[in-house]
């Protein structure tokens, strides 16, 4: 470690650039891997593994027509926001109830009013507005004007994806400092399972092209990296699994592609607040300090993303080619985390079934996000891991598997009461 950082002192006093990640054999294609150009000069490495499925497509055939009246959802609801920060969410349409997954207390909670605060996590969506107005006793409680209404109403079809169907596609989008590598167990998983897999490294991550400009990194420039990944491999109906930053992505992809993306998965991705940079940040040192440092942020990343950290951690860590970036792509990642777009309205529009996926361990992002999240996306179910952390899908891999397995192969009964939301939260042991 010593010499390491003594490697990273010379860099300083030379002058000299720390090397950079870029695409490895960017003139082969093999063993399932793929090399995009989204843009010239920017080239991204995906994995794409698309299994043999003999006799998928009449298997597809007589199970579309089989459940051809199952699973259809009318997603209703309106969304208010007003000018002291209030938000209130009514459902208005009759939802569903898992038969899979339950609440803690084994009851499916009922939906009414969701109120909250806008910037509050704390709040538990029954507390009531803020400001002076919710001093006042209601029957003497002036009528306000909202600043802004959404009203969505649509209907969705949701069905078990099966490894059988030959137009189900999984995309798996890694985080900050990631690789598509952290996917490794659940690549090799649901391949054999006869899922059709996709997952990109990031430009600058793993085998990517790593350009040497700041505008390279923004939320937007990723965002359609990403859009063009989905657009090149998507099919009728397409699943989307992101870890932490890449949680923001597959929730753009989400709202831009409602008819595409069938269904969800946000492990340890935090709550559902527009993104936007830290100015008091150790990112935003130059990139040179933060070259001497970068031992000491990875084995603080070891030490905040596991929650052991011994041998097999850090095994699990290199063999995930995870936080091994140059010091340039790290800061240029964080400064440019700038999504005004992505807040909590934003997130209550999305009518697509999401699987909420928590580290308990995790010290990077509280579990009261998570729940936040919850409480605001329409059809959510929570899981909380009890032996995982931040990079969970290294720590449980099955465990993962299992959880986004039963997922992908949920399918709801309609409810013919009265309307509901699903909120469910589970510990899961490993």
């Amino acid at each position: 470690m010593l010499t390491s950082i003594a490697e990273r002192i010379m860099y300083c006093l030379t002058g000299k650039t720390p090397n950079s990640v870029g695409p490895a054999d960017i003139s082969e294609t093999g063993d399932g891997y793929d090399f995009l150009e989204v843009k010239p000069g920017r080239v991204l490495r995906v994995r794409h593994i698309l299994p043999s499925r003999p006799g998928g497509g009449e298997i597809e055939e007589v199970e579309e027509v089989k459940n051809s009246g199952k699973g259809l959802i009318h997603c209703k609801r309106r969304i208010t926001v007003y000018r002291n920060g209030q938000l209130v969410i009514e459902n208005l349409g009759a939802t569903l109830r898992s038969e899979i997954l339950h609440c803690r207390n084994g009851n499916t909670e009922q939906s009414g009013t969701l109120e909250v605060e806008l910037s509050d996590y704390t709040s538990t969506g029954n507390d009531g507005g803020g400001g002076k107005e919710s001093d006042v006793p209601p029957g003497r409680r002036r009528k306000r004007k909202p600043k802004k209404v959404v009203l969505v109403d649509c209907q969705r079809r949701v069905s078990s994806c099966k490894g059988t169907h030959s137009d189900v596609v999984l995309f798996f989008i890694h985080g900050v400092g990631g690789s598509l590598d952290i996917w490794k167990e659940q690549l090799d998983f649901f391949s054999k399972l006869g899922y059709e897999v996709v997952a990109p490294d990031l430009v600058g991550h793993g085998s990517s092209a790593a350009p040497q400009i700041g505008a390279a990194y923004t939320f937007y420039a990723l965002a359609e990296d990403m859009r063009c990944v989905f657009k090149r491999y998507a099919k009728k109906r397409n699943i989307l699994v992101g870890h932490s930053y890449g949680v923001s992505f597959c929730t753009f992809l989400a709202h831009e592609y409602p008819d595409l993306v069938h269904k969800v998965v946000m492990i340890n991705g935090g709550g559902p607040t527009a993104l936007e940079p830290s100015l008091c940040s150790i990112f935003n040192m130059p990139t040179c300090v933060l070259h001497c440092l970068s031992p000491c942020l990875a084995w603080s990343f070891l030490k905040a993303g596991f929650a052991r950290q011994g041998a097999k951690e850090k095994q699990l860590l290199r063999e995930g080619n995870a936080f091994n970036v140059s010091s340039f792509v790290l800061r240029a990642m964080m400064s440019g985390q700038y999504w005004p777009e992505g807040d909590e309205v934003y997130h209550a529009e999305l009518t697509v079934p999401v699987l909420l996926v928590h580290g308990m361990h995790d010290k990077f992002v509280p579990l009261e996000e998570d729940q936040r999240m919850a409480e605001i996306l329409l059809i959510t179910f929570l899981k909380v891991i009890e032996e995982g952390s931040h990079m969970v899908m290294l720590e449980c891999p099955e465990t993962v598997n299992t959880l986004l397995h039963e997922f992908f192969l949920w399918e709801p009964e309609l409810q013919n009461s009265s309307v509901e939301e699903i909120v469910t939260q589970e510990v899961v042991n490993e």
